[in-house]
């Protein structure tokens, strides 16, 4: 079978390449064999990468036990909890798009035929999927699996987040510096994806719903056994693709994708995905609508609630409930089960041997947590064209919440007001700017909405935003509003003490401002200047698509600085 590394390592034509192959050790039997890219976003600065050197030492095992020449190269990764509420969340975003450049550049230039995917966090997964569906060969992805939860604290296993939320609590006094330094130590035990339902472990779980993952691989914990086994199994399982010719584009397809759909749904995962499937179904070359994710919120059940949807459950319950296999077997009636997956077998093929270890966590669609999903998409004269929000983060008493708005330009500017006691209870907090172009980035408002639980006021105010969400959030919320801001869309034109109206069951955010009002405001708006006018998110501002098509770039689009 012609391979696409014969192109460098041939012979005759092919000696220089190969030359430099054995420079670094290689002999003519390991120039014989498929070469199998591993691209390993480990670092030391990312908690989710932390283990993937060893991770990648159990794939490239299994690459050479399968008859392959595993050859390793490395892809950045950037810690969205590290770059929380500070200039580096302009960063992370953007960090997807040079993730999947990168991988693509690395295969495409050394020809390589096949490519395992190594890496855990929120832009991480998605930056390398999207490589994968450019690529169109054989490819897995495996995350390095989530972290065991931590200390209980206020009712619940902490996780890293819990420290935002104590930050409030220390600041009103309710706990002691010593109590707060303790859960510092002891809310991140173990090294993997934070512990909670946010985007990394989200995005994890949707590889193996895209049938992207070998069964299995999107929960298995960092620490475990599990973990190393599932890495040789995919180092085995690429070799096998080579040989079969199972390229990406046959598994990231539109069954797969409206099945991933159907998943972050049903578990109630980070508002992100939207955002990230979007993405991929762009670079897949499928056209999937975002009211695709409307549509199945309003007829598939919400089976497993995992923390922030409940104080219950965090994701190393639901790996030891059976994980995305089992919740797969309840989702079924759902699912096209024909879908293939990376292993060679059928979707249906691979959960039909899963068992559901916890009933209560991972319910069947005849006893579900809700009768509805777990994501939510709005529209209204503030949204045109959508916000996205996560009712099942949200307290029923908070579906429909009508408040004064409190306006900011900035994500600093809003957490300066909640930490100084400036919002009371009923305002609807609006953070302006943080769109794709305007962040520039997207940034995450994970922050704003910690403090606010922290200082009690989480059931008794909302907060919309161009701007992300982190997986972790709940409270009243709605983001990735589009137009954005900086664009000139209805959000650039709220003003302070105008009346906000958000209304998850009719799938509303309405500002009470007639259209002329509205109109006559935008007409006097100035757009303002970038916040980061230098460097790659000065590029990134000037190419980035809108949140509802997935904040791609598109090098044809472009926008106007300045005002």
């Amino acid at each position: 079978m012609k391979r696409r590394s014969d192109e460098v390592t041939s012979i005759p034509e092919n000696s220089m390449q190969r030359g430099l192959f054995k420079s670094m050790g290689f002999d003519d039997e390991a120039l014989e064999r498929p070469l199998i890219g591993v691209a390993n976003s480990w670092n030391q600065l990312v908690p989710g990468s932390y283990n993937l050197d060893r991770v990648a030492e159990a794939v490239k095992d299994g690459i050479w036990q399968a008859g392959g020449t595993p050859l390793e190269f490395g892809v950045i990764s950037a810690c969205d909890g590290i770059a929380q509420g500070n200039d580096g969340m302009h960063y992370i975003l953007p960090t997807r798009e040079v993730i999947a450049n990168s991988v693509e550049l690395m295969v495409q230039a050394h020809r390589l035929d096949a490519v395992v995917l190594l890496g855990s966090c929120d832009k991480i997964v998605p930056g390398m999927l999207m490589a994968a569906a450019r690529l169109e060969i054989p490819s897995i992805l495996l995350p390095g699996g989530p972290m065991e939860g931590g200390m209980c604290f206020d009712g619940r296993t902490s996780d890293i987040t819990s420290l935002t939320e104590a930050l409030g609590m220390l600041e009103n006094g309710e706990i002691t510096l010593e109590e707060y330094r303790e859960l510092e130590d002891k809310a991140g035990p173990t090294c993997g994806s934070c512990s909670f339902l946010g985007t990394a472990n989200t995005m994890s779980a949707l590889a193996e719903a895209l049938g992207m993952t070998v069964p299995g691989g999107g929960t298995a914990l960092a620490t475990s056994a599990r973990r190393t086994r599932l890495a040789r199994k995919t180092g085995r399982n690429i070799v096998d693709q080579v040989e079969e010719d199972i390229t990406s584009d046959e598994i990231i397809t539109e069954k797969s994708l409206k099945n991933a759909v159907r998943t972050i749904i049903a578990f109630g995962g980070s508002t992100n995905a939207v955002l990230h499937l979007m993405a991929l179904a762009s670079e897949a070359g499928v056209d999937l609508s975002i009211d695709v994710f409307e549509k199945y919120s309003r007829e598939t059940p919400y089976l497993a609630r995992i923390y922030p949807s409940t104080d219950e459950y965090n994701v190393p319950d639901f790996e030891r409930a059976g994980g995305v296999q089992a919740l797969y077997k309840s989702l079924q009636d759902y699912l096209d089960g024909d879908a293939l997956a990376v292993n060679g077998c059928t979707v249906e093929e691979n959960f039909r041997g899963a068992e559901i270890e916890n009933e209560d966590l991972i319910r069947t669609p005849d006893n579900p947590h809700e009768g509805e999903g777990g994501v939510a998409i709005l529209r209204g004269n503030i949204a045109p064209n959508t916000g996205v929000s996560k009712p099942s983060a949200i307290h029923p008493d908070m579906h429909k919440f009508t408040g004064r708005a409190r306006v900011f330009n900035s994500e600093e500017e809003a957490n300066q007001a909640i930490s100084g006691d400036e919002i009371e209870s009923g305002d609807v907090l609006v953070i302006k700017y943080e769109g794709p172009k305007g962040g520039p980035g997207m940034r995450e408002m994970y922050k704003p909405l910690k403090l606010l639980y922290g200082k009690g006021l989480a059931l008794k105010t909302a907060l919309i935003t161009d701007g992300r969400f982190s997986g972790t959030n709940n409270g009243c919320f709605v983001g990735h509003i589009s137009p954005e801001a900086y664009e000139g869309g209805p959000l650039a034109a709220v003003q302070e003490g105008d009346k906000i109206t958000i209304d998850i069951p009719e799938r509303s955010l309405h500002l009470h401002v007639d259209d002329e009002e509205i109109s006559r405001r935008l007409e006097e708006w100035e757009r303002p200047s970038l916040k980061i006018d230098s460097g790659y998110l000065a590029t990134y501002a000037s190419l980035a698509e809108s949140a509802d098509k997935g904040a791609v770039i598109r090098p044809e689009t472009s926008t106007e600085g300045g005002s």
